[in-house]
C-alpha cells in the first residue's frame, strides 16, 4: 500500500506495515512537550489519573516560555508547579530562566528532536518540528498527560495536500511570505485535519529557518501537521546536534494525495495577513495606508536567527519612526547571545527598538507588548485573531521580519525593496 511521509512515520511507531487516511492508531512517541501554560494542567491530569512515574525522563521536554520570566503571581505559581514535577520526575530537558527558549525554536536548536520522530506537543504550533522531516502535532493537556505517563498517543491517519514548490525567492521575500500566500490561498480550513507535505524543487532553495517558520503556520490552515523531505540542508542542520539517530522517511511515488497544489516561489511578493484572520492576505506594498503604532519581530515563527538577521540588514544606521515601539525577541538564549556578538543588540537599540529575553509574551496578549483599543500592531508572529495581542479593538498584521522591520521606519505598512 502506498503511503505519504507522514503516514510511514506514523506506520513506524505503531509498529505496523502500512496504515491508510482514517485509520485509528496508537503510536510510539520520542518526545511529550509542555510548556508553563498547557503543563501545569497536564501535572494536574496526571496526578488526577493516578500516574506515579513518567514513561521516559529523557523523552519529555519542558519549556518554560510564555510568562518567563515570571509575569505575575499566577505565572509564577504555574512555573513553581513545573519546576517541581520537573525536579521530582529527573526531566532531563526542563529549561528555565538563563537557559530556555520559545519552545519551538529551543527543540530543533538543542538537538531534542529529529528526523523521523513522532513527536506531541501541548500546544498547537508543535507541527514546527515537521521541517526536520518528523511527524509533530499539538494536543490538549490530557493527551499530554497521557503521553508523559505511558509514552504513547492515537491518532486517526491524515490524508495529505501536496505542496510542489518551484523556482526561487526573491532576496525581500523568506518562508513567512510562503506560508502567508499559502493559507491566503486555500484558507484557514483549507487543510482541515491533513498533512501538508511540501515537495518540489523548490525545497531546496528554502533553508532551514524558512522551513520551520512555515511547518510553524501549516496549523494556521487547519492542518494536522506540516512536513518536509530530508535533504542535504536537513542532515547539515542536524548534524552532530541530535541525541538520536535521525530517521529519513520518503513518501512513496504512488502515495495518494487529496490534492496538489503549485507554489511558483519566485512570484511570492512580500505578503502581510489583515485582521483578523491568517487568510485575509494582501501584498504589502497594497497597504501603505495602514499606520502602525507598534511592531514585534520574534516569537516561534521568526525569532531565530536569520530573522534576527533580516531585522538588523533593514534597522542598522536608521531609526524607528517617532510614535511606533519596536520590539524585537530573540527566540533563544543562544540566539539572543549571537545577537549581542554580531553587533545586532546595539544596532536594534541604536535604532530605537527594546531586545527582550526569549518569551511568547505579546504574541497571545501575555505581556511584553499589549495593545490599547485602537491600536495596530504589525508582527512576525503567527495569529491575528481579535484580541490576540490585547484589547479586543486593537489590530493585529503578521508579516515578515523584512517587512516588519521597514514598516517600524515608515511607520506605515511598507513592503521592503527587492535588495533589502
Amino acid at each position: 500500500m502506498a503511503m505519504t511521509m507522514t503516514q510511514k512515520i506514523l506506520a513506524h511507531h505503531a509498529g505496523m506495515e502500512n496504515v491508510c487516511a482514517g485509520q485509528l492508531i496508537s503510536a510510539k512517541l520520542d518526545i511529550v512537550l509542555g510548556n508553563d501554560i498547557t503543563t501545569p494542567v497536564a501535572i494536574n491530569e496526571f496526578n488526577k489519573a493516578g500516574f506515579s512515574e513518567v514513561f521516559d525522563k529523557d523523552k519529555i521536554a519542558i519549556v518554560l516560555d510564555h510568562f518567563v520570566p515570571n509575569k505575575d503571581i499566577k505565572a509564577a505559581e504555574q512555573s513553581k508547579k513545573c519546576r517541581e514535577f520537573s525536579c521530582s520526575h529527573c526531566i532531563s530537558h526542563f529549561y528555565d530562566v538563563g537557559k530556555m527558549g520559545i519552545e519551538h525554536a529551543l527543540l530543533p536548536e538543542q538537538g531534542v528532536v529529529t528526523a523521523g520522530d513522532c513527536i506531541i506537543g501541548a500546544d498547537s504550533h508543535t507541527c514546527t518540528y515537521g521541517a526536520l522531516g518528523a511527524f509533530s502535532t499539538g494536543v490538549g493537556s490530557t493527551d499530554m498527560a497521557a503521553g508523559m505517563a505511558t509514552g504513547m498517543a492515537w491518532f486517526r491517519v491524515p490524508s495529505a495536500i501536496k505542496i510542489n514548490l518551484t523556482g526561487k525567492l526573491s532576496k525581500n521575500c523568506s518562508g513567512k511570505d510562503v506560508i502567508l500566500t499559502l493559507i491566503g490561498k486555500i484558507g484557514v480550513d483549507g487543510a482541515l485535519y491533513r498533512s501538508m507535505e511540501f515537495t518540489g524543487e523548490g525545497v531546496k532553495t528554502l533553508s532551514m529557518d524558512d522551513r520551520l517558520c512555515i511547518c510553524n503556520m501549516t496549523v494556521e490552515a487547519g492542518a494536522k501537521n506540516g512536513i518536509f523531505p530530508v535533504d542535504d540542508i536537513t542532515r547539515e542542520y542536524l548534524k552532530n546536534r541530535c541525541e538520536r539517530t535521525p530517521v529519513e522517511y520518503t513518501a512513496d511515488e504512488d502515495a495518494v494525495y487529496d490534492e496538489v497544489i503549485e507554489i511558483n516561489l519566485s512570484e511570492i511578493v512580500p505578503t502581510v495577513s489583515c485582521p483578523h484572520l491568517p487568510e485575509n492576505t494582501h501584498p504589502a506594498a497594497e497597504l501603505s495606508h495602514i499606520k502602525i503604532d507598534q511592531v514585534v519581530i520574534g516569537s516561534c515563527t521568526n525569532g531565530r536567527m536569520e530573522d534576527m538577521e533580516a531585522a538588523y540588514n533593514v534597522l542598522k544606521g536608521k531609526k524607528v519612526a517617532t510614535g511606533v515601539r519596536c520590539i524585537i525577541i530573540p527566540a533563544t538564549m543562544e540566539i539572543y547571545r549571537e545577537c549581542i556578538v554580531r553587533g545586532y543588540t546595539t544596532a536594534f537599540v541604536d535604532a530605537g527598538a527594546v531586545v527582550s529575553t526569549p518569551t511568547c509574551g505579546p504574541c497571545l496578549g501575555g505581556y511584553m507588548g499589549i495593545l490599547a483599543a485602537g491600536e495596530r500592531c504589525i508582527a512576525t508572529t503567527n495569529r491575528n485573531f481579535v484580541g490576540r495581542m490585547g484589547h479586543t479593538e486593537s489590530e493585529v498584521y503578521l508579516a515578515s521580519p523584512q517587512t516588519a522591520a521597514t514598516s517600524a521606519i515608515s511607520g506605515y505598512i511598507t513592503a521592503p525593496e527587492e535588495g533589502e
